[in-house]
């Protein structure tokens, strides 16, 4: 597939996820628009000598700024996601109305893909605010771009990642570690770098039928046996204790008074969810990575 010309801008292409995703693009020489709140961040991380990454300043609940970032754009991908409520930053805002707010000024401007973002077991019929959420945005995507194609990675991991360095550096910090409830709900976690190589091979499929791609690694592990592994590879023997699930949320209900919670309930709910996806990598032609074949790495980059 030629890319000269065929620009894709990437909303949230700084974060954990976009910033890979906007690597693999390049890389396929796909030029780049990455559209951000923050574009000074982006030209931190990728430099300024890429005459084919253009940096705009975007916000998902703009209006005008959404579709000035997408004018002339061949695809688009909104990786823009949230975890903790801030404000008018929340769940329905930012997974529903600029999710909508994206689809809609990708099909005024004739943006021929659109990929979006959302996440492993997204159900608009959930209890969880996230989860429900989530699912209401892939609706409202699909109703208002009818091609979009929507991706739904599992926990994702890879250097710098908020999953298995939090994991490893709780391990290091606690000879006693709590786990949720008895660590049993299951977690198939997939390498951040397959998702972005996903995301790329999607925008450059010749069919374009709307499709949806569930991306998790090639096993499944419950959280216990997770926690154990990247204890052991980094040397430790700590003792896992189970904590009952009303303590997590009490804890949470706590945390979440602090301007910048370390917990929420919502996050204590995500993990009472088993995460397993459907074998949406390898039909795209990705051998995904096992936590284990990655771990050694970010082991010597946490030291």
């Amino acid at each position: 597939m030629t890319t000269n010309g065929r620009t894709v801008t990437v909303f949230g292409g700084t974060g954990f996820l976009g910033r890979r995703i906007v690597q693999h693009l390049r890389d396929h020489e796909f030029p780049v628009r990455i559209a951000s709140r923050h574009p000074d961040r982006g030209r931190s991380q990728f430099g300024p000598h890429d005459s084919q990454l253009l940096f705009v300043r975007a916000d998902i609940q703009d209006e005008r700024s959404v579709a000035n970032a997408l004018a002339g754009a061949y695809a688009a991908v909104n990786t823009v996601s949230l975890y903790v409520e801030h404000g008018r930053e929340t769940f329905h805002s930012v997974h529903v109305e600029s999710a909508q707010r994206v689809a809609a000024q990708a099909h005024r401007a004739g943006v021929k893909r659109l990929v979006h973002l959302s996440g492993i077991g997204a159900d608009a019929a959930s209890r969880s605010r996230y989860i429900r959420a989530r699912g209401e945005g892939e609706l409202v995507v699909r109703a208002t771009f009818a091609g979009a194609h929507i991706i739904r990675p599992a926990v994702m991991f890879g250097p710098d990642d908020a999953f298995l360095t939090t994991i490893l550096n709780l391990l290091r910090r606690l000879p006693i570690y709590p786990m949720f409830g008895r660590g049993s709900m299951k977690l198939q976690p997939a390498y951040v770098e397959d998702v972005a190589e996903a995301t790329v091979r999607i925008i450059q499929r010749a069919e374009t039928q709307p499709t949806i791609f569930e991306c998790g690694g090639p096993r499944v592990y419950s959280y216990e046996e997770l926690v154990a592994i990247v204890a052991r590879q980094a040397g430790l023997a700590p003792i896992l204790v189970p904590i009952p699930l009303a303590v997590w949320h009490a804890l949470a209900w706590a945390s979440e008074v602090l301007p910048n919670p370390i917990l929420t309930r919502n996050q204590v709910e995500l993990m009472q969810i088993d995460t397993v996806s459907s074998p949406g990598l390898v039909e795209l032609g990705i051998s995904p990575q096992p936590v284990e074949a990655i771990l050694q790495k970010m082991l010597s980059k946490c030291g």
